[in-house]
């Protein structure tokens, strides 16, 4: 029962016994035994079902839940929250990184999300924010609990409910507990500070040998801030739990619903080709003296193609590497089990089923080079500063002028959000996007005259990456960056229609400091938007 696969929870969702389903797993919560997960007597009274839990959220809440890609969220209160949607009307206001389907797409279709934030992946809330259904805040990261605590945010309220997946609960005596959380913290921790209420879902799928990996620490507020004491990717600053005082605790929840692991697509062509072109470049940059032989700190996005280019650095020469990121992902397993990463440190693990399932089997050996932080300090500026950061995300396309759009598909429908690729991106000590330079068989191109949207600007961009080259753009004029970026990074099927914008742009110009004709910027897009292909036929 505890270890019921991902793959029957996938079956039995997308079939007409889901209803039925859900109710046999909430009359199965009622008895499942998380005693010897809760280390705290006192602490015993408060388990309860997720139906009863859910009677705690009311119209209008905001609700600060744990997660950080979908790992480590809560699923059974979300459940009980969907279906006592279906019978009475009430909002929530959604405050987590990306959740799992529990929240992402039940809650959504219960009609109960009236906002969403700081980010997500899922189709189905996705679907109900780009049709106006759902208001989506689309946050960098790092600021994400800062503005909560300062009353920035809807209603100039806090968080009213901190909803967070345990593995167990530790007592610390004096009223306090400790929460051990599973896989991410994201912003768990600033979300229990902050709460009125707390609400723990102990999931007993969650393996309790996760406890030791968390560093749990929320830095004090200006003007009382103190210097974030990270010099190290592998320096520990805080405790193995999230504090808490009982009193805040509302209900405990059994569950026994496991993460929903990521579906990474395999590594093709164009991503081995990204893979190493990037590390020729790494190589270039060793050799010139601008990196040590072990690489700096290594940032890397979420998703396949960051993941690939990761797996680039396994067969390279580069050993001895540290990561400092957001998102571990297969590719930092595949380092260690090469013996060439000395730690990794990010706000959650999101593998793949195939390599969680390697992780649990094998937590001694890859637990010492994990370290999980709250997304407060893994995206924090300060640190990435101090620590040389190398950041490295996916764009969905750039300009020919360096400007990267990462969250828009024609500048007006989401498709994520800008993540942390913005805390990253502006601090790194070298901010390099990838793309491929074409999309959907060769209807898009990913090199544009003008982004539709633009989340990193010219201004924190280094380096563009495709399969067809590296694009490095430090210390050139927007002028001097176009050719460049054109020819190393653009397909050759678009080249020709870049070139001559740029050639005549420079004209219309008359070779100003970054050339546009304004009438035909977006043309690109609107060829997509009414022909379907970005292509001149």
């Amino acid at each position: 029962m505890a270890w019921m696969s991902v793959l029957n929870i996938a079956i039995f969702r997308n079939t007409k016994f889901h209803c039925a389903w859900q109710q046999a797993k909430r009359e199965e919560l009622q008895m499942i035994n998380i005693n010897d997960r809760v280390h705290c007597a006192a602490a015993l009274s408060k388990i309860t079902t997720a139906e009863k839990a859910a009677e705690i959220i009311q119209d209008g809440m905001n609700l600060g839940m744990s997660g950080f890609t979908p790992s480590g969220y809560p699923k059974a209160l979300p459940l009980a929250l969907a279906e006592r949607g279906k019978k009475e009307p009430f909002k929530v206001n959604v405050w987590t990184v990306l959740a799992g389907p529990e929240i992402d797409t039940e809650m959504v279709n219960a009609g109960i999300v009236g906002n969403r934030m700081p980010y997500q992946t899922d189709k189905t809330c996705r679907n109900a924010i780009n049709n106006g259904q759902i208001k989506y805040v689309d946050a960098h990261i790092s600021h994400f609990n800062q503005l909560a605590r300062f009353g920035f945010l809807p209603e100039r309220r806090d968080v009213d409910v901190a909803i967070i997946e345990a593995c167990a609960i530790k007592d610390l005596g004096k009223g306090k507990i400790g929460i051990i959380p599973t896989t991410s913290l994201g912003g768990s921790c600033g979300y229990v500070q902050s709460a009125k209420k707390v609400i723990i879902e102990v999931n007993v799928t969650q393996p309790v040998e996760l406890e030791g990996m968390h560093d749990c620490y929320v830095p004090l507020d200006p003007p009382y801030r103190k210097i974030i004491p990270i010099e190290k990717p592998e320096d520990l600053i805080g405790t193995p739990y999230i504090p808490c005082d009982l009193d805040k605790v509302a209900a405990i929840v059994p569950c026994d619903i496991p993460d929903k692991p990521s579906k990474l697509s395999a590594v093709d062509d164009d991503a081995r080709a990204m893979g190493q072109n990037l590390v020729d470049f790494f190589k270039a940059e060793v050799k010139a003296g601008r990196l040590p032989k072990n690489l700096l700190p290594l940032q890397s996005g979420v998703g396949s193609v960051a993941n690939a280019v990761i797996n680039g650095l396994v067969n390279s020469d580069f050993e001895d590497l540290t990561v400092f990121t957001e998102v571990i992902q297969d590719g930092m397993f595949d380092l260690i089990d090469a013996g060439k990463l000395r730690v990794a440190s990010g706000a959650s693990l999101t593998p793949s089923a195939p390599y969680m399932e390697k992780l649990y089997k094998n937590f001694d050996k890859y637990k010492k080079h994990l370290i999980l932080r709250p997304q407060e300090i893994s995206n924090n500026p300060e640190v990435l500063r101090r620590l040389g950061v190398i950041a490295m995300n996916t764009a969905i396309e750039c300009d020919i002028y360096g400007n990267i759009n990462s969250s828009h598909i024609c500048g007006t429908n989401i498709m994520n959000g800008i993540g942390g690729s913005g805390d990253f991106a502006r601090n790194g000590y070298l901010t390099v996007f990838f793309t491929n330079s074409m999309a959907k068989g060769g209807k898009i191109s990913s090199v544009v005259p003008f982004c539709s949207h633009i989340d990193s600007t010219e201004h924190d961009v280094d380096i563009i990456v495709s399969e067809r080259g590296v694009a490095d753009l430090r210390g050139l004029s927007p002028k001097e960056r176009a050719p460049i970026i054109i020819d190393k990074i653009a397909n050759p099927k678009y080249q020709p229609l870049l070139k001559d914008y740029f050639e005549r742009a420079c004209v219309a110009c008359h070779n100003s400091q970054t050339p546009h004709i304004l009438e035909e910027a977006f043309s690109f897009h609107e060829r997509l938007l009414k022909t379907g292909t970005m292509e001149v036929k």
